[in-house]
């Protein structure tokens, strides 16, 4: 079948050439954006008197009409299309006739083709934002109910200093929040139009860009032609935000998964997000937190395949940029469905404390507290960092923990030791006499909290 762009040529591809060059399978799902585009296209084209009113009318309810087709599931897109641009303008033609030829006025598809990724990416980062602050939304409610748990704080895998449950959730909240403020970066910086662009010269008719970028809702038009349609740095600046995201689920995930493990029992997650083994009737397995974890390699492979294609382009439009989207819709759908997954999972996971408590008792994370004790009656810190440290060494040896040490085991290594040591080395006190900002005490996990509550609040809009 001969394309619409036949003329320098025959446009009659192969048919393996044709199926090679066709890119329809993944760039139909932006339909919506492509007509909404078109409708605004026909509309400044007839303000401007590059076709007239009646021609704008027919045009825009051509569109419309395919819109509605589309959606309702009257009008399917051909697989056998070159692309989604070349199908509605095809199927435009064959519902309103000549008329529907003149839409392509002062526009090309590689403008149309910018605009139209903008569109749609500017959607899809909407719905990115609303299932990250869902996220955070459904850690807080964690965090609220576990300001109390005690668990044991890791610094390199090995226990280190006593923390509540909810001190280790917010740190999730605090980065879900940076990557949230990310995703507006990326659109601050999206948002502009390159409609009028053309090819890649602009166009000789009188065309009014700023106002279809208004229309559009952009902030402004790209300033420069060659830029308008060669740029996609915004598709890579948005990759590497999912991949932060995903990084940060992933983190969470392995922890997710060791701490729903035998050897930590720290949380059961829901039977709703987990699965059982094909032969071990026993197995209650992490695979949706296991899921999430693999999939952040498939969306750094996205990013580093747009990264790697764009590298070696000349300016202009070069059809490599075709690969554009099957890299970033990938991204785009693998994020939101491990958001999607992650939030409900979080929000029924079963802290199991007495676990948590327990391990926190082990491994003398309350060593630091007890060097803290005789640095403030007066030892230097690294005097005393060091007795401690011998003190942990006769520990082990004796089978002891530093509460079970007695008075006079105390004082045989200083006279600054009172029977308020133990009061001093508790776990409770342990936690409560963090006092820093930022840190494990009581006051400031409120403090925490409230500020991610307030967060909320203000993009409450996105709920």
């Amino acid at each position: 079948m001969a394309k619409m762009w036949a003329g320098r040529t025959a446009g009659a591809l192969s048919k393996e050439a044709d199926d090679f060059n066709s890119s329809i399978q993944v760039d139909g799902r932006m339909y919506r954006q492509d007509i909404t585009g078109s409708m605004e296209h026909a509309t400044m084209l007839a303000a401007c008197g590059i076709i007239s009113k009646d021609e704008s009318v027919a045009i825009i309810d051509g569109l419309q009409t395919i819109l509605d087709d589309i959606e309702r599931g009257k009008l399917a897109i051909d697989p056998e299309a070159e692309d989604i641009h070349m199908f509605v303008e095809a199927e435009l033609t064959s519902r309103i006739g000549e008329v529907g030829k003149k839409l392509h006025t002062s526009r090309s598809r590689n403008d149309q083709v910018a605009l139209d990724i903008r569109l749609y990416l500017r959607d899809e980062i909407k719905e990115i934002k609303k299932l990250v602050l869902d996220l955070i939304s459904a850690i807080c409610e964690q965090a609220e109910s576990t300001q109390d748990a005690i668990m044991p704080g890791y610094t390199h895998l090995q226990r280190a200093q006593p923390i509540t449950m909810a001190q280790h959730l917010l740190a999730y909240a605090m980065m879900l929040r940076r990557d949230f403020g990310r995703l507006e970066d990326v659109t601050k910086r999206m948002n502009y139009s390159p409609l009028g662009s053309c090819a890649l010269a602009g166009t000789t008719y009188p065309i009014d860009r700023y106002a279809v970028a208004r229309q559009l809702g952009f902030d402004g038009i790209a300033e420069n032609s060659l830029d308008g349609v060669s740029d996609r740095d915004f598709c890579v600046e948005l990759l590497s935000a999912i991949s932060l995201i995903m990084m940060h689920l992933s983190r969470f995930s392995e922890e997710i998964i060791l701490w729903s493990s035998w050897e930590f029992r720290f949380v059961e997650l829901d039977d709703a997000y987990t699965t059982g083994s094909s032969i071990m009737p026993q197995k209650k397995n992490s695979d949706m937190a296991e899921l999430v974890r693999g999939k952040t390699g498939r969306v750094y492979g996205d990013l580093m395949a747009l990264l790697t294609m764009l590298k070696g382009l000349p300016l202009a439009y070069n059809k490599d940029m075709q690969e554009d989207k099957e890299s970033v819709f990938d991204a785009v759908d693998t994020v939101k469905a491990c958001l999607g997954i992650f939030a409900p999972m979080i929000r029924t996971m079963r802290p199991i404390r007495e676990n948590m408590y327990a391990a926190a008792q082990k491994g003398f994370l309350n060593a630091t507290d007890l060097a803290d004790y005789l640095t403030k009656k007066g030892m230097p810190f690294r005097t005393a960092y060091k007795l401690v440290g011998a003190l942990v060494t006769k520990c082990i040896a004796s089978g002891k923990t530093l509460e079970t040490l007695t008075l006079d085991e105390f004082k045989a290594e200083s006279e600054l030791f009172e029977a308020d040591v133990y009061e001093a080395i508790s776990l409770e006190t342990c936690i409560a006499k963090r006092i820093s900002a930022g840190s494990t005490g009581p006051q400031s996990i409120k403090e925490q909290i409230c500020s991610v509550q307030e967060f909320l609040k203000n993009e409450k809009d996105f709920y």
